[in-house]
C-alpha cells in the first residue's frame, strides 16, 4: 500500500530540497510501506537520539554516509543525544585489550565523534543510553512523536512518559530526525498501543526488576503487555524510585524480548487514563509467581569457558545508572563492606552512568566515598566494552539482563552482586 504524502512531503521526495534529502525521504517512505504505514507524520519531540555511538573500524559505510549527509547540508533538524562511548582509560583492561580497542576495533572513534558534532550532537557530554534522565535535558513530553532506536530508551519513553516511538533501526532514526517526518504505524497508532497480553504479578515480595522484565519479554516478545499487581510493590506514583525500577525492568523486556511499550495498571500514563480500555479484545494471560521467576532466572545459561572461574570484572549500570541509584549503590557498598570487615571491593567493579549524571555526582561527598570503596565510575557502554574476542573467555558478572543477553557476562541479582563484590564469594 502506497503512503499518502502531503504536498510538502512530496516536494521533498521530488528533490525540491536536494537529491540527498530526496533519498532520505524515499528511504523512510519505503520503510513505512514495508510495515503498512499509510501516511508520514511530523516528528514533534524537541530532541533526537542516535543509537550508533561507537567508532568501529568496520562501519565505514556509516562514516561515508555521514560525510555525504554533512556535505549536502542534510543535517538533523533536531539536536540529539547518542548512546555511550565504548572506551574509557579508567576501566580495567590489559595491554592486549587496549591494543585491540584502540588500534583495531574503535580506531574511528575520534573522527566519528566529529561527524556527530557536525550532524547536530547536543554537546560533548550527550553520550548515554538513558538520555531521558533529567540531567541530560532530553526528556520527551507525553504525546511527542520521536524517531529513536535505542531499545531501552524507546520502551521507557513510550511506557513511562507516554511519548510515541517505534523500535526503529539505527540510521533510520537519524533519517527521521533529518527530514522531520516518520511513517505512522505500530506504536505511533492508538490501535498499536493496545495491550494484547495481561500479566498478573502474584509474587510474595517485590520482584527483581531485571528478572521480571526478562520473564515478560521472553513471553510476549514484541507484543504490548498490561501488567497487574506490580503497584503493590512499587507504588502508584512515578517518583525517582519507580522510574529507576521501570528503567531497568523495561530494558530487560526490550532485550530479552522485543517489547517497545508496556502498561502498568494504576501507574503508567495511558493505563491510568484509560484503565482496562487500553487492553485489546481476547488478550493472552501470563501469571508470574515466585516459582515462575525462579524458573526464568535458573534458565539463564553460563557460557564462561570455566563455569567455576572467579569473576574478574563486575559491571553495574546497563542501562546507565540514575543519580539516585548511584547514591544508593554507594551506600549499599559501604554498608556491605563494613559488615564484611573489608575496606575495598574484592572484584574490580565499574558503575556506569551518563557524563552529566557523573558530573552532578562528583560534586557531592558520595563521589569520594565511592572511590574509597575501590569502585570505578565510568561513562562507557559495558556492552561495547565486552564486544571483543578477548571477553569471550573473561568471567564478567552483572546485574543487567541486557548485558547478559548480548555478551558472555553472567547475571546475578543486585543482592547477589553486592555480596560477591564485598565478600568475594
Amino acid at each position: 500500500m502506497a503512503i499518502r504524502l502531503t504536498a510538502e512531503q512530496q516536494a521533498i521526495l521530488d528533490g525540491k530540497k536536494g537529491e540527498t534529502m530526496a533519498k532520505v525521504m524515499k528511504t523512510l517512505v519505503m520503510y513505512g510501506e514495508a510495515f503498512g504505514a499509510t501516511e508520514m507524520v511530523p516528528v514533534t519531540g524537541e530532541k533526537g537520539h542516535l543509537v550508533t555511538s561507537f567508532g568501529l573500524k568496520v562501519m565505514n559505510p556509516v562514516y561515508d554516509l555521514m560525510d555525504q549527509l554533512i556535505e549536502a547540508g542534510a543535517l538533523s533538524s533536531q539536536k540529539f543525544s547518542v548512546d555511550p562511548k565504548p572506551l574509557d582509560k579508567n576501566v580495567p583492561a590489559n595491554f592486549l585489550q587496549k591494543l585491540i580497542f584502540n588500534k583495531f576495533m574503535y580506531s574511528k572513534q575520534a573522527s566519528y565523534d566529529e561527524q556527530l558534532r557536525k550532524m547536530g550532537l547536543m554537546n560533548d557530554n550527550a553520550y548515554t543510553c538513558a538520555c531521558y534522565l533529567d540531567e541530560i535535558n532530553n526528556t520527551p513530553k507525553k504525546g511527542d512523536v520521536l524517531s529513536w532506536a535505542e531499545s531501552s530508551a524507546v520502551v521507557f519513553v513510550n511506557s513511562v512518559l507516554g511519548a510515541r516511538c517505534n523500535r526503529n533501526s539505527g540510521i533510520i532514526e537519524l533519517f527521521g530526525s533529518i527530514v522531520g517526518y516518520v511513517p505512522k504505524f505500530g506504536l505511533l497508532t492508538d490501535e498499536g498501543r493496545k495491550a494484547t497480553w495481561i500479566v498478573e504479578v502474584k509474587t510474595t515480595s517485590k520482584p527483581e526488576a531485571q528478572v521480571l522484565g526478562s520473564a515478560i519479554g521472553m513471553k510476549v516478545m514484541e507484543d504490548v503487555p498490561y501488567i497487574k499487581g506490580l503497584t503493590d510493590f512499587i507504588g502508584n506514583e512515578l517518583n525517582d524510585d519507580a522510574k529507576a525500577y521501570l528503567k531497568d525492568f523495561g530494558a530487560a523486556t526490550a532485550s530479552n524480548g522485543a517489547v517497545g511499550l508496556y502498561h502498568i495498571e494504576g501507574l503508567t500514563p495511558e493505563a491510568v487514563e484509560q484503565g482496562e480500555d487500553i487492553i485489546a479484545e481476547n488478550p493472552q494471560v501470563y501469571v508470574i509467581d515466585d516459582a515462575e521467576l525462579k524458573r526464568v532466572k535458573d534458565s539463564y545459561p553460563c557460557i564462561w569457558k570455566d563455569k567455576n572461574a572467579k569473576p574478574k570484572l563486575c559491571f553495574i549500570g546497563c542501562p546507565h545508572l540514575s543519580y539516585a541509584q548511584l547514591i544508593q549503590w554507594t551506600l549499599d557498598v559501604e554498608n556491605a563492606l563494613k559488615a564484611s570487615g573489608k575496606s575495598k571491593v574484592c572484584i574490580p567493579t565499574v558503575f556506569t552512568t551518563a557524563p552529566d549524571v557523573m558530573d552532578k555526582f562528583n560534586k557531592t561527598e558520595y563521589a569520594q566515598r565511592l572511590k574509597n570503596t575501590g569502585v570505578i565510575l565510568s561513562y562507557i557502554c559495558p556492552l561495547m566494552y565486552m564486544n571483543n574476542p578477548l571477553c569471550k573467555s573473561m568471567p564478567v558478572i552483572t546485574n543487567s539482563n541486557k548485558l547478559r543477553t548480548y555478551t558472555t557476562s553472567r547475571y546475578y541479582t543486585s543482592a547477589e552482586i553486592l555480596e560477591k563484590i564485598t565478600k568475594g564469594v
